[in-house]
């Protein structure tokens, strides 16, 4: 059985509810609740009824208070789901993490939906913006993909679409990835991040902010070939065109900084993503899709400094009014009926 509303760990306006998976996992969905003041100038119709998804990335959970405050300024119902196996649907004993197929996602995300109260709904009733952020990023896509109809529009912020050497690389190595995610799912890689990322984001070193180590540990949880896998797999099916129905947006950095050691250029860049690669394969999402390349950001759009955050909000409010309208086929039909 779902369990009720509860408390959540980020305080005030903030619920969570355990979701009971039908294979024995949890996931855990958050809202925001908040009372504060409706900001219709957030968007450039006077605000957006909405339900709003987000999904965080790899070694992550949602902890970005600021997101969903925009959102619900902007007149969005906001809710963030931590997935099986991170964050807040951790138990003691389960491998962080752990996934053989991006598929498995569709469990948590229709329990998500089934308890935001939108089972079964098309976007024709209140519509869907799907929020993800790298690894979430790939998995919203694939799943909008397999479910047309149902998202209305999907904001991605820096998603891992293809491979750091790109697709040569990845179609290089992955038959080596699939063997060892069959014989040995849950050997660790040799790692490859040396918590340079860590060092921009955490207050506790050069970066803003504060958030729960054991959930988005300083060097990430160890990477298997079974999650190796499972995302390159993905990464090949949105290379082959995934025809999303719907306009999607994808914020990135305006450069990547993919080296092993430190550097005051980490300030200023992607240091998890390839972000040209990206942006290059984001075409392969939809036919409609709006590639914003935001100078100086950080791997999360949204963990990048204030004034980066800011116009990357402000983006989202110019882009999706536009994106949310009927198309102009449905617009000029309606119009031109009965003549």
């Amino acid at each position: 059985m779902t369990q009720p509303w509860g408390p959540d760990i980020l305080g005030e306006g903030f619920e969570q509810q355990t979701l009971n998976l039908d294979d024995g996992g949890i996931a855990t969905l958050v809202r925001y609740a908040g009372s504060g003041p409706l900001r219709r100038d957030e968007t450039s119709n006077g605000g957006i009824d909405a339900d709003v998804l987000y999904v965080h990335g790899w070694s992550d959970y949602f902890f970005q208070r600021h997101v969903a405050e925009f959102w619900h300024r902007a007149g969005a119902r906001f809710y963030a789901l931590d997935l099986h196996n991170y964050g807040r649907s951790l138990r003691p004993g389960l491998v962080p993490g752990f996934v053989t197929n991006l598929v498995d996602y569709d469990a948590d995300i229709a329990a998500a939906l089934d308890a935001m109260g939108r089972s079964g709904a098309r976007r024709e009733d209140r519509p869907l913006i799907l929020l993800g952020h790298s690894t979430g990023g790939l998995t919203l896509s694939l799943w909008a993909s397999r479910h047309p109809g149902l998202a209305s529009a999907l904001v991605l912020n820096s998603p891992w679409l293809e491979f750091q050497a790109t697709e040569l690389g990845r179609r290089a190595i992955a038959p080596l990835v699939g063997l060892h995610a069959r014989l040995h799912p849950l050997t660790p890689l040799p790692p490859v991040d040396p918590g340079i990322y860590t060092r921009a984001v955490s207050a506790t070193l050069d970066g803003e902010w504060d958030y729960n180590l054991e959930w988005r540990p300083d060097r990430g949880f160890p990477i298997t070939p079974a999650f190796l896998d499972a995302v390159f797999r993905g990464q090949a099916t949105v290379a082959a065109g995934l025809g999303i129905d719907a306009p999607v947006l994808v914020l990135l950095s305006d450069k990547s900084y993919l080296q092993p050691k430190w550097s005051a250029d980490a300030l200023t860049a992607d240091v998890a993503l390839n972000v040209d690669a990206v942006a290059h394969r984001s075409l392969s999402l939809a036919d409609t899709v709006t590639v914003s390349r935001l100078p100086n950001a950080l791997h999360d759009i949204f963990l990048s400094p204030e004034s980066i955050r800011r116009e990357a909000f402000e983006r989202i409010g110019r882009w999706l009014p536009m994106a949310l309208q009927p198309t102009d086929a449905v617009v000029w039909e309606a119009r031109t009926a009965g003549l």
